[in-house]
């Protein structure tokens, strides 16, 4: 029987984003209903190491994908998430804890525009543990987020019937929560 590929697994702090993002963004969706819980806006950073088989967003893993960065591209975004209808931003891939540069700047933007009056999720390939033992920048990315989707796509665990993740072993998790506790806390949302 043949053996199934995994993802990357990287040791603490191998992959940086200062080394590796070139502040590409794959794309950007306003008032999109399906990465989180409201109306969000989701922002596809490029780039991803984790080279999951089956990724649904293979394209975005090339570091080279899309467009730069830009303050208009982050003007709009905020002029979206202003809309009293948008619940908050949306951070995917690629993944976004290789482009801390970007993301770190959109949300510390968005938190002083908003304060806690939008959530920021984020999809990640990291777990919380691996995040625990990584880089400031992408520490600091975590202590900005309200949800954390966390863990690697696999293919063994495939389910499409999961709410807002596509392999069983993904965790949602309530990132104040968990940081507060020292424990991950899953969201309390969380269909079963």
């Amino acid at each position: 029987m043949p053996q199934r590929k995994l993802p990357n697994d990287p040791k603490p702090k191998e992959w940086l984003a200062s080394a590796l993002s070139l502040q590409y963004v794959a794309s950007y969706k306003p008032f999109v209903f399906v990465d989180g819980e409201g109306v969000r806006c989701s922002l596809y950073v490029s780039g991803c190491r984790f080279n999951c088989p089956g990724c649904y967003n293979k394209v975005a893993q090339n570091f080279h994908y899309g467009t730069p960065y830009t303050q208009e591209l982050e003007d709009r975004i905020i002029a979206d998430l202003s809309q009293s209808y948008v619940q908050g931003l949306t951070l995917l891939g690629g993944e976004p804890f290789l482009n801390t540069q970007v993301c770190l700047q959109l949300c510390r933007r968005v938190r002083r525009e908003f304060g806690h009056t939008k959530d920021i999720w984020s999809w990640t390939g990291y777990t919380w543990d691996e995040l625990m033992q990584e880089s400031e920048d992408k520490l600091a990315l975590l202590n900005m987020l309200d949800i954390l989707v966390d863990g690697r796509f696999l293919e063994a665990k495939k389910d499409l019937t999961l709410q807002f993740r596509g392999s069983s072993n993904q965790r949602i998790i309530d990132v104040p929560a968990s940081l507060a506790s020292g424990h991950v806390t899953i969201w309390k949302d969380l269909v079963r």
